[in-house]
Order: C-alpha cells, then structure tokens, then sequence
C-alpha cells in the first residue's frame, strides 16, 4: 500500500471455508473501483478494505454477492455468537449425516470385514432393495446436511474458479451418481464395473462436516484472547441522575456521566474519580498484581476492578473510545495482518484446485485404461484429499493465537508484521529514562558540613526547590514531608535556583552556582565527584554564605531491567542503551546492567542517527517511553514503546507493552519466535500433506505395494490435516515468550 489510503472498513465474511475462498473474494474486492486492497481472514471469516475514495458497503457486498459470499460490515464486537450458532448448527449436521450414512456404512464395510454380512444381507432383503436404500439414505445426507457442499461449490464451477466445496462436490456427485446408475441404470455399465460407492459419498459428507466441526471450534478457541477482553467490558452501568440512581446499558452512556461504582465491580468506562476512594485492580492492564489507590482527581480505567471502596467516576471515555476497545482493535488488526510469508500460499492457492481437477481427470483416465474398476475410486480420492483447507489456515490461525496470548501477556502488536520482523532483530537499543530506569529520580544521598544538620538543610532546600518543575527537584521535596514558606524565588538556567528562607538566601544548584557567589565547595567536592562517578547527579546547597551540604539523586533502575537485559544478552542479541545523560551517568547504569554499547549525550534526533548507525550491522528494535522517542521508535525496523497501561495508542510504535516492563521485551521477541516458528510448522504440514498424499490417492502406490486410498480415508486425512493445523496453532497460547 502507498500514502494514499484514506479510509479502512472491516467487514464480516460468510462462506469462507479454504485458502481458494480467500484468494476469490480478494480478487473480487480489489476490483470494486476505489478499493486499493483487501485482506481476507480466513481464521476468523474477515475481510479488511483499504480505500482510496468513497466506497459504499453495497457496492463492496455486491461484488461479494456475485463470488458466492455474504458480507456485513463488523460491528467491532467479536461474533462470539456466530461462532457458537456456526458450531452448533456443524453438530447438528453431522450428528444427522451420521445417522443416515451410519447403517450404509455398516452393510458395506461389515460386508467386506465380515463376508457373512452380505450374504445375510442379500437373502434378507436382496441386493437390489440395499441398493435402493442407500441411494435413498445417502440422497437424504447429501440433501440435507450435505447441501451446503453443493450450494457454494456448484456455483464457483460454473464460474471457473472451484473452491474446496467444489471438490467435495464433484467427488461425492461422482461415487454417488456411478452407484446411482449401478443401481437403476446397470444396462449402461460394463458387466464387471456394476458396483456402488453410496458408503463412499456418505461417509465423506459426515467427516469433512465433522472435520469443520472441530475446525470451528478450534478456531473460536484461537480468537479467545477477544472474547476474554470483549468480556471484561461491563454490559450495564449504575448512571447518577437527578431523578436518583438508573441502570443504563454501556451503549448509552455518554461522556460526563456520573457513574456509581460499587465494591466489587468492574468500572464500565474510562473517567475520573469525583468521590469516594478505594484500591483498584489493574492486572488486566498492567501485569501487576497490587492495587492501586485512587481517591479524587485520580484517573481510572474501564474494565479494572474496583476494591473494597465505593466510587463516584464521572466518564471521559465510552464505548469505542476506552482504553479497553483501543486494546481490542489493536489486537484484532494484528490478526487481521497479512504476513509476507503468506505470499506463497496466495500464489500456490490460485492455480491449486483447478490443478487438482485436472489431476484427478487425468487420474481416472489412466486407471481407465489399465485397471478400470479403480478408476472412480482413485479418481474421487484425490478431488478430497487435496482440498485446500489446512494451506489457508495455516497462517492466520498461527497469528490470531499468537498475538492473542501476546495481549494476555500484555504485549500488544500494533502491526501484525511486526510478529514477523521482530523475529529477524539482530540488536536491540533501549532509551535509558523511563525505559529501563523509572524516569523519576529519588534522593540517594545527603553529606552536610559542621555546623549544620540534615534535617534543616533538607527543609530548606526543599522549600526552595517546591518551586521548580525540574525533577530533580521532585526529588528532594519528596524527601520532606513540610517546608518552610520562601520569599524571591528566582531561577538561573543551567545553575540552580535560590530564595530566602527566613532571613538566609539559599541556594540549591551546581558547583558553578556556588562559586559564583563566592561559596567555597572545596570540602564537598571530593564528595560530589563520587556520586558523579557512580552514575548520581550532585548538586550543593548554600546557606548565607557558606557551603551547607551536597546532595544526590538518582534514577533507579527498574528492577526487571537487569533479568531483561540478561536474558536477551543469552540469546545473542546485541544490546545498546541510548541516553540523553552525561556520560558518566548513562555508563554507570550500563554497567549494572550489563549493556556492552552505551551512546551517552543523545538529544531526540541525534538518537535517530545513532539507530542508523547501529542498523547497518542488521536488523534493530528501539524501545523507548513512546513520549519523547518518537523518531527513534519511527526510524527502527521495529519500535517498542514501553507503556504506562493507559497509554496504548502511540501511533509510532509497533509494539507496545502495557506494563512499563522492560522484561516484555523478552516476552515480544519470544512469542515472535514461537509464532513464527508455528507457522513454518503449519506450512510444512499443509504442503506436506497435500505432496505426499496426492500422489498416494492417484495410486502411485499401488503398483508397487498394492496401496490405494479409498475416498472414506481420503475424507478422513483432509478434516484431520485442517484440524492439525489449528490444533496446533493453539499451542501458542501456552507460550511465555521465553528466549530458552
């Protein structure tokens, strides 16, 4: 895609059921004017348009109408619904094929188990009357649970573009229209061909049903990182009215409501406390499992649980605007993303079915020729066994269960893709503030001269530097819980500050600060130096005229910082730290943390060429807080921004991690190399199956060892292989995202 893309609509897709299903309506949708691309899910039946002008919904379902599928556009809920009813109308289905084709199954094959069958078959009723009844059994399975196969398959052979139904179709009209003549029409037949494959088309209608079946279950099992997300959401709200308190569906509430929170429950919509206070679960955000407070004024987030307080929230954010339907769509476009790999099951689908017709033609031909009566037998066996089901799941479903578990894991990937290039990161760069340390400095150290106690200069300088907005000065009012009231304040950029506390002028601020009022720092300078060595900042305090103390803060380092660093050291990774510190201050916090490349001194755009630079030995991830870091986030192959859990729509960013935990670095990188890994498995179980068991089913086997697969087998393996793919699939959602 190219700048020009101005729109973007999701739809929902009925009647997707292989990888040719997918590739139809791409094509068909790309060519509604003013669509410049589609993608087309086939895990969780979606369809993606990217749009250059104004497209109508009707336009786009009647292009879809006219391939053989029905559209409606996505209401941002996940069909759980229709996930369930699609389930539950398969069962219905193959329990009712089942017991039509289940006594045809058991005359046929018990016959060729057990010879004494069919003879008490043939003098109990003949061999004509069983005849007729299969026909009669095996017609009503293909009328009724067998239909769908005709209705959506007939219709794309006609048009010259089959699709997986179209070979069920062909295969089972086959085996069932042979016995139909064998049965009606003998006289037509030669007299050694006379037999029937009713069994054969029956049995293939219940188990590929079956095999949908598990498929479709599978399938709602991969999308249930949305469901269990979707289900944290409230349904109803307790509004504060004049009129007094009113439950209200969530749909209905609007920005400015006032919202009764009561111990115990979820907060339906993102607001601000207006009353009460109470501690607040915010796992589901964050990762962390201690509570939070929040009391007036404090910010809280739809869909965290309220504690043992009641609160009274008036509403910012509803709807689709909370941080919650922020954190569904962007796992739900991250499973909507086409991966580059899957190029080459697109370019393999679109000759794949018509090849497999073809095959089979040419497979009944030669068996014509040389054995006859194996010819529809291995002719209908390879039309099933090579449906192409499992080579359209392979990926998608690999995608939905990763970025799924990642989510619950609190690693969103706003891109999908980024699930695939995160996998090639040679290095990893990280910001230093904010990203591996709190970005909130913390008073570590106070040395006062004679004369003076601490207690007292840490009072004065507080009160000082209650004035500033500069961190450092956070960090020393948070030392002291009071201070003094000062006169004059006045700030000297790049030197300190100063006001009079009582009737002393104090001074808070660099070594320059104090010489320059002629304050000596001789006895404290040593002093300073150290801290500054250790990766500290110092600053001295003056009182009147004398030297009073020198203080230090630091920015400490996150307490998973150093696991992540480790582990990702473990896994080969090259690791750089980039600051915007002194170098004294960023080497120092590299050395605790085991980082070999420390770019100190860095402003915004300087960190930009320090990325490039280091992108020219590989691939590089930059991770930083996702504030002051965007270009460098932009500029990398991958940008991770860390999170502060209400903070997910950092628009340059292609991963973002929800708890503000460098170890979700890790976790990232893990899950991309499991997924990644999971989908090659599922493509080389797709190909693999239909390489190996195409030749089998034509019969190449049966010169040599007398093996042919029968259509029953061949229905069998074709349901199994699309349920291996998902099955496996969902293993991801056990991973940990471990490097190991």
């Amino acid at each position: 895609m190219d700048g020009t893309i101005q729109s973007t609509q999701r739809f929902r897709v009925t009647g997707l059921h292989c990888a040719s299903c997918k590739a139809r309506l791409e094509a068909a949708l790309t060519a509604v004017p003013g669509v410049q691309e589609a993608r087309v899910n086939l895990a969780d039946a979606s369809a993606t348009l990217f749009m250059i002008g104004h497209v109508t919904p009707r336009s786009v379902q009647e292009a879809a109408g006219r391939s053989g599928y029905e559209m409606e556009i996505d209401s941002g809920d996940f069909p759980e619904q229709d996930v369930q009813e699609e389930a539950t109308l398969l069962a219905r289905d193959t329990l009712v094929a089942a017991a039509l084709v289940l006594p045809v199954f058991l005359v046929e094959m018990g016959g060729h188990v057990y010879p004494p069958v069919h003879h008490f078959v043939a003098q109990a009723i003949g061999l004509q009357t069983s005849w007729i009844l299969q026909f009669l059994l095996v017609g009503a399975a293909l009328a009724g649970p067998g239909r769908r196969f005709f209705e959506s398959g007939v219709p794309t052979l006609l048009r010259g573009r089959p699709d997986m139904n179209a070979l069920v179709a062909l295969g089972t009209s086959a085996a069932f229209g042979f016995s139909t003549v064998a049965t009606f029409l003998p006289s037509l037949l030669p007299a050694g061909a006379r037999a029937v494959y009713f069994e054969a088309a029956g049995v293939i209608i219940v188990l590929i049903l079956f095999g949908r079946l598990l498929e479709a279950r599978s399938k709602g099992k991969a999308g249930s990182a949305i469901q269990a997300l979707i289900g944290l959401q409230p349904r109803i709200a307790r509004v504060v009215t004049e009129a007094g308190d009113e439950d209200r569906p969530i749909e209905r509430l609007q920005p400015g409501d006032r919202i009764r929170v009561r111990p115990g429950e979820r907060i339906p919509v993102d607001g601000i406390v207006v009353e009460g206070s109470s501690l607040v679960d915010e796992s589901m955000l964050t990762g962390e499992p201690m509570p939070v407070t929040k009391a007036d004024g404090d910010v809280v987030t739809g869909a965290t649980v309220n504690g043992e307080g009641a609160l009274l929230v008036r509403a910012t954010r509803v709807g689709r605007d909370t941080v919650l339907a922020s954190i569904v769509r962007m796992v739900r476009d991250a499973q909507g993303t086409r991966l580059p790999v899957e190029a080459l099951v697109d370019q393999v689908t679109a000759w794949f079915v018509p090849a497999v017709i073809l095959v089979a033609a040419g497979t009944v031909v030669a068996w014509l020729a040389f054995a006859p009566e194996f010819a529809l037998v291995a002719g209908v066996s390879v039309l099933i066994v090579a449906c192409p089901c499992a080579m359209g799941l392979a990926v998608p479903t690999s995608i939905m269960a990763g970025s799924g578990r990642a989510a619950e894991l609190g690693v969103l990937f706003r891109q999908g893709d980024a699930l695939q290039r995160l996998n090639r990161v040679d290095t990893i760069a990280f910001d230093k503030t904010g990203t591996l340390t709190e970005g909130a400095p913390h008073l570590t150290h106070v040395e006062v001269t004679d004369g003076f106690e601490r207690s007292e200069v840490l009072k004065a300088a507080a009160a000082v530097e209650a004035l500033s907005g500069h961190p450092v000065a956070h960090a020393v009012t948070n030392a002291v819980e009071e201070w003094p009231e000062v006169e004059g304040f006045q700030s000297q950029s790049g030197r300190g500050v100063m006001a009079t506390v009582g009737h002393l002028l104090v001074r808070v601020g660099s070594a320059r600060m104090m010489t320059e009022a002629g304050i000596d720092i001789s006895a404290l300078a040593d002093a300073a130096a150290e801290r500054a060595r250790q990766g500290e900042t110092a600053f001295f305090v003056g009182i009147g005229d004398q030297l009073a103390a020198v203080l230090s803060v630091a920015d400490q380092v996150k307490d998973t910082a150093i696991d992540a660093i480790s582990d990702l050291n473990g896994g080969g990774h090259r690791v750089a730290m980039i600051s915007g510190d002194g170098r004294d201050a960023a080497e120092a916090v590299a050395q605790r943390l085991e980082v070999g490349e420390v770019f100190a001194d860095a402003l915004p755009e300087a960190k930009v060429d320090v990325i490039r630079e280091l992108a020219r030995s590989g691939t590089i991830a930059f991770v930083g807080d996702g504030i002051n870091d965007a270009p460098a986030l932009a500029s990398a192959d991958v940008g991770i921004a860390i999170g502060t859990g209400t903070d997910v729509a950092m628009e340059t960013a292609d991963v973002v991690l929800m708890s503000g935990d460098p170890q979700g670095v890790v976790t990232a990188i893990g899950l991309s190399r499991d997924t990644m890994r999971n989908i090659r498995q599922n493509l080389a179980w797709a190909f693999g199956y239909n390489i190996l068991l195409i030749p089998v089913a034509a019969g190449a086997l049966y010169p040599a060892f007398g093996i042919l697969l029968s259509p029953m087998l061949a229905a069998a393996a074709m349901a199994l292989s699309s349920v291996a793919v998902v099955t496996n699939a969902l293993r991801l959602r056990r991973s940990e995202g471990a490097l190991a």
